[in-house]
């Protein structure tokens, strides 16, 4: 209760300039846990929690001000005494103030989350986490660039999702180009359904898209207008949960009567229409052979399927992963991290038996408990509730074992990174967000300053993607099981007649062969009875890109009984997909919070990031100038680097509570300061509490500490504790 305390009211100093600054730190007592998160998002969930409540007082309160109004209205055309009217009157005033109230407690959640927000950005931007890309040329929308330490916190986490991950599973990584021949994208579907709706101001071209002009319209009138009726909140809300499901039509229509007009001129939009999001280029000097940068990393893994089944022993279950750039020519680029136009993908191919989608370490995580969001629950106006993934699995809420094992792991990796789990739900896709042929699909949302943000999708996309690039490729993408004993089936053959196919297509025989023989049985049973009504049919041979005519002659195809050793059968595909950008900014907003200076005159940064995800693991501070505290920092900083601790070292001469509030806006966990040639200070960035440490084991009890071996409880019960009144506390 006291960590909940001082989290809201840490963060109500941290967003309020002009609130009353806090003289004295908060304590907190050993014994409670050092490393708090300070969050924003836990203070806007508090008061989204009540919003409705707020809402329905202020209706009350509405009524209560009207009646009260009629009241005074009767007493003076009553000609009622003087003090009963002025009493009357005096109670309506009362009730004024009150209604005041409630609307400004109503819209003061986005003022607040605006607020912090900027300051966090502020921070990062000042800090050099990261900065807008071609910043002397006044930028480009949607790019960015990490400075030093963003670039180590991004590399930290990749680093830990490499170990939770890639080692944990045995995956096999890949690298695939960014740059994707187009008939790659073409199978995919990339080329086709690859959009979004874009609208354009008529005067100025001003591109936006439709779908979130129609979204910031709805957020806005519900978080600022307080007088909105229950009907038209209801209205909003089913606008938003059904936003996915409209067509063009449907979306230019609600634009039109909500009467939204272009945001920064107020001039008129264009109807909607479809724009694909994928940056087209060629490859080659020619320009002849069409490609584009690729959207997502996954069909790098796709394509390559059948030669890593080989590496793998031709066994399943196995997992491909790949971590690398993606691009998307975002209409509009906005929320900073949260939508840009080249980020960072980490993505796992987790290719299953569609007959049998058990996981042999499901039962690590089966017990788990966690905020899930069922679809259930969402249409029926419902919260995301805390169920065990366990319930949730056996009770067919989550599709199979195999997904809800990667769920259980995307929740133990955000959470160990230094996410909210109080932040942090995992929200089923509606069915008007289901892709047609995936079997379940859940979103990692975290909660931020911006809202609900999607950061990683975890999809049973059944075998969709292996069966188009095995269409269009004609190359069969396909896994084997071998029988004990061979079994008598009924099969579907498909004998292509050479010779004939030979005349009539010359070079281009093999790959008219090819194509008949990957035929799917249906459209095998089809162009059976075409031709045997019609004696001829047209066929499209995918690897040569056209149509051709196929005669009776050309190819038998028939129904035989025949012994089979083995099963051939396309396998399905457990998709994880990580926005790595979304994730870091969440973590920004996270482990962000400020503290007063210990003169109570200026609110102080802090990131209380990790020691797992944190930019610099320690710093080495001399107390003062001093060329024999010098060579202790010197050789105490030999010993992190031999023991692979990143630290930086700091011998200038500014005072040391300062060099720590330096260090703590950049998270750093641990500073040792040199103030004797025998035994240094180390001191924890929360709770900033010092133990005084030999030299000599200094480098090795932060190695300990920020590698999860020990704990500073541990540290701290078990070291000397020291306090100096030279430094900020």
């Amino acid at each position: 209760m006291l960590q909940r305390l001082v989290r809201v009211r840490a963060i109500a100093v941290a967003i309020s300039s002009s609130s009353p600054k806090i003289s004295s730190p908060y304590s907190i007592p050993p014994t409670f846990t050092r490393t708090l998160t300070f969050t924003l998002s836990r203070l806007s969930s508090t008061m989204a929690s009540t919003d409705d409540s707020l809402r329905k007082s202020l209706a009350d309160k509405h009524a209560a001000v009207e009646a009260q109004g009629n009241t005074v209205r009767a007493l003076k055309a009553a000609g009622a005494p003087k003090p009963e009217i002025d009493a009357a009157i005096e109670a309506l005033n009362a009730l004024k103030l009150e209604k005041a109230s409630i609307e400004r407690s109503l819209l003061g959640g986005s003022e607040t989350r605006e607020a912090f927000r900027q300051a966090v950005v502020n921070t990062l931007e000042r800090r050099l986490f990261y900065i807008p890309s071609f910043k002397i040329y006044r930028g480009v929308a949607g790019l960015f660039d990490y400075g030093p330490p963003g670039c180590a916190v991004k590399s930290n986490v990749l680093s830990f999702w490499r170990q939770h991950f890639v080692l944990e599973e045995n995956m096999l990584e890949v690298d695939c180009p960014c740059v994707t021949p187009e008939i790659v994208l073409k199978a995919s579907g990339h080329v086709d359904k690859f959009t979004d709706l874009m609208m354009k101001d008529e005067k100025t071209g001003t591109c936006y898209r439709a779908d979130h002009l129609l979204k910031d319209f709805c957020n806005e009138k519900l978080q600022r207008d307080p007088t909105l009726s229950s009907y038209k909140i209801a209205e909003l809300k089913h606008v938003l949960a059904t936003l996915d499901d409209l067509s063009a039509e449907e979306l230019g229509a609600k634009i039109r009567d909500y009467g939204i007009v272009a945001p920064e001129t107020k001039n008129a939009l264009s109807d909607p229409y479809p724009f694909n999001l994928m940056f087209q280029t060629s490859i080659g000097p020619s320009g002849l052979s069409p490609g584009f940068m690729r959207p997502e990393t996954a069909q790098g893994i796709f394509v390559n399927f059948k030669d890593l089944y080989y590496y793998n022993g031709n066994k399943l279950p196995f997992a491909a992963a790949q971590i690398g750039q993606a691009f998307r020519n975002e209409i509009s680029p906005r929320q900073g991290l949260l939508r840009v136009r080249e980020f960072t993908l980490a993505e796992i191919e987790h290719f299953v038996d569609p007959q049998d989608k058990s996981h042999p370490k499901y039962a690590e995580v089966a017990d788990l408990e966690f905020l899930m969001f069922p679809r259930e629950q969402q249409m029926s106006g419902q919260s995301a509730k805390r169920i065990l993934l366990r319930d949730a699995v056996s009770k067919g809420i989550v599709n199979n074992e195999t997904l809800g094992y990667f769920i259980g792991r995307v929740y133990l990796f955000l959470t160990r990174l230094g996410i909210d789990s109080g932040r942090l739900r995992f929200r089923q896709h509606l069915a008007n967000e289901m892709a047609h042929y995936a079997a379940d699909c859940w979103d990692a949302e975290i909660e931020c300053s911006y809202g609900w943000i999607e950061c990683v999708g975890i999809a049973d996309r059944s075998a969709y993607d292996l069966r188009a690039h095995s269409d269009k490729s004609g190359v069969p993408l396909v896994a084997h099981e071998k029988f004990s004993e061979p079994k008598e089936v009924e099969k579907l053959v498909i004998t292509p007649v050479k010779k004939e196919l030979g005349l009539a297509f010359k070079g281009n025989q093999r790959m008219v062969v090819e194509a008949l023989e990957a035929m799917p049985e249906k459209e095998a049973l089809d162009m059976k009875a075409a031709l045997e009504s019609k004696g001829e049919v047209e066929f499209q041979v995918c690897t040569l890109e056209k149509n051709v005519t196929i005669k009776k002659t050309m190819v038998t195809i028939q129904k035989e009984i025949k012994k089979e050793h083995q099963r051939v059968f396309t396998p399905s595909v457990i998709e994880p997909s990580f926005g790595i950008g979304r994730i870091i900014y969440c973590l920004f907003e996270h482990t962000f919070y400020t503290r007063p200076s210990k003169a109570g005159d200026e609110q102080l940064n802090v990131f209380s990031f990790p020691s797992l995800v944190a930019p610099i693991k320690c710093t080495v501070f001399p107390l003062v100038q001093n060329q024999k505290y010098e060579e202790v920092a010197k050789l105490i900083s030999k010993s992190l680097t031999a023991a692979g601790i990143s630290h930086k070292i700091d011998t200038t001469g500014t005072s040391i509570g300062k060099r720590y509030a330096r260090t703590d806006e950049l998270g750093v966990p641990f500073a040792i300061t040199v103030d004797s040639t025998s035994s240094v200070t180390i001191r924890e960035r929360d709770s900033k509490d010092q133990v005084r440490v030999d030299v000599e084991k200094a480098a090795t009890v932060v190695k300990e500490v920020t590698e999860g071996h020990r704990t500073w409880e541990d540290v701290w019960l078990n070291f000397p504790h020291h306090s100096s009144t030279s430094a900020d506390d």
